[in-house]
């Protein structure tokens, strides 16, 4: 259980409603969304950061994928 506010219950209610599905579910998928997202931006931040020091690129690095 967790408890949100009384807008925020809201709009999840109603969300779930749109998408035919239980509350919980509801909150269950778009927690698991964030996360996704939260990696996403962890994985980018350290990827930038590599990037930053001296990095050797592969000149045509399409041609060697084919």
């Amino acid at each position: 259980n967790i408890s949100v506010s009384r807008n925020t219950r809201k709009t999840l209610e109603a969300l779930a409603k749109r998408d035919e599905m239980p509350v919980a579910t509801k909150v269950a998928n778009l927690v698991e969304q964030m996360l996704e997202l939260e990696e996403d931006r962890v994985l980018s931040a350290i990827a930038d950061e590599r990037l930053k020091g001296k990095v050797r690129w592969i000149k045509d690095s399409d041609k060697i994928w084919k």
